[in-house]
């Protein structure tokens, strides 16, 4: 986006915003001007948008999938609204909260592709689809179909709705490297039976950073009867796509994640002939029919972080979800190929650039991940999370757009040094 753009897309309040003073903003014309090619491994502009986040600096952080660090203009934002909501007080919350939550989905719906009637403002993943897997109709012997791979959040919902209602539990277990996206329809399609009522699946493995082909399973579990209930926590604002376009039935992501929202925000999108056979988690009055809002009932909470989103996607767009995209892969890919083929270390995230994006994990041989993880952070000062389960053991490594590539060769370094 330009600055004319920016300009004129953006409201009059927003125009005092941090926004301006931001380092984003001051590179614009730069970034406009320069290919998306170009600009992915342009180190000096880099430096400069890593200017927009305060870092701590005892360490490289690797670490950007369980919270993802705001931009210092979206934490300013944040800020400013909990003031405001504070001196307004009441009033605030009787009279527009609703509406700019509405007006916060609307401009959700427009990053991912959806119709706003189709979108509410969650917390997180969890509790998005818990939603549909508590709130769904089970009758006792219905079917659920999930891999091993997926979060344990979820899985811990279907063990609930399995011990109260009888519901059977049906997993697979994806291959960290397929061999064709018909290797992983046909893996979920063999677990499919005539009593298979829902269909869990990651759109990126959180462990992995495993892109699927959702699209393919999606037209596959319909064709079958089977609704599918799609995890993105790991996507909106780390790759460009289209809900719509994947044809799912549902799909929760977490907000707080890539596309750096404070925390305590997410997304859930619902289909629109299932919107009004679910049972919410909060009891809601009625509602008139197709209202999504019915499943939006969480009671009082920090309504300020629900208006950050707004400054969250301006910073996003700003950036551009295209270059984002292109710098978090050229991140992911540019440390894995080095290490990829090397003895000893295992790559545990698929080598097609359209199979992964900024996430990936790696192992080394004799070094349990818990140990590979304390002595990244011990020896080299690089914090990382280790991941032991589910076919997976390495460290999930998770770069964002403040990182460089000379961190990057920091922790190359390590991996052959400790594979060594």
């Amino acid at each position: 986006m330009d600055k004319r753009k920016f300009i004129k897309n953006f409201s009059l309040a927003t125009l005092a915003s941090p926004f301006y003073a931001s380092v984003l903003y001051s590179c614009l014309d730069e970034a406009e001007k320069t290919s998306s090619a170009t600009l992915v491994s342009k180190e000096d502009f880099w430096e400069k948008i890593r200017q927009d986040y305060k870092l701590k600096p005892d360490y490289i952080n690797l670490e950007s999938g369980y919270y993802n660090i705001i931009p210092t203009p979206t934490l300013n934002s944040m800020i400013e609204h909990a003031k405001m909501v504070n001196y307004e007080g009441s009033y605030y919350m009787r009279t527009v909260q609703w509406d700019n939550k509405k007006r916060m989905a609307s401009k959700l719906a427009g990053v991912v592709g959806s119709d706003p009637k189709n979108i509410i403002i969650t917390r997180n993943t969890t509790e998005s689809l818990d939603l549909i897997i508590k709130g769904m109709p089970w009758e006792q012997g219905d079917e659920a179909v999930m891999a091993v791979q997926d979060y344990g959040a979820m899985k811990d919902m279907f063990k609930q709705v399995a011990d109260r209602y009888g519901v059977i539990i049906k997993e697979v277990s994806v291959p960290n490297h397929p061999k064709s996206d018909e290797e992983l329809v046909e893996l979920y399609a063999n677990a499919i039976t005539s009593k298979t009522k829902l269909l869990m699946v990651c759109h990126m493995i959180n462990i992995t950073g495993h892109i699927l082909p959702i699209k393919k399973i999606c037209q596959m579990a319909h064709e079958k009867g089977v609704q599918v209930m799609v995890d993105g926590a790991h996507c909106v604002g780390h790759f460009e796509f289209n809900i719509e376009d994947l044809d799912c039935d549902y799909y929760g992501s977490s907000l707080h994640k890539w596309l750096a929202v404070p925390l305590g925000t997410g997304l859930l999108y619902v289909k629109d002939e299932h919107i009004d056979t679910l049972w919410p988690i909060f009891a809601e009055s009625k509602r008139e029919e197709g209202d999504i809002s019915r499943l939006n009932h969480t009671g009082t909470h920090p309504v300020y972080h629900d208006l950050s989103i707004e400054n969250a996607i301006d910073y996003y767009e700003m950036l551009g979800g295209e270059r984002k995209e292109k710098r978090l892969r050229y991140l992911q890919e540019y440390w894995t190929s080095q290490v990829r083929d090397l003895p000893k270390i295992v790559i545990n995230t698929p080598k097609d650039s359209h199979r992964a994006c900024g996430i990936a994990n790696v192992g080394i041989e004799g070094i349990k991940p818990s140990e590979l993880a304390k002595r990244l952070m011990d020896e080299y000062k690089i914090f990382t999370v280790a991941i032991d389960y589910a076919n997976v053991h390495g460290c999930r490594i998770t770069p964002n757009v403040f990182t460089l590539t000379s961190e990057l060769d920091i922790f190359v370094n390590a991996l052959k040094e400790m594979a060594a």
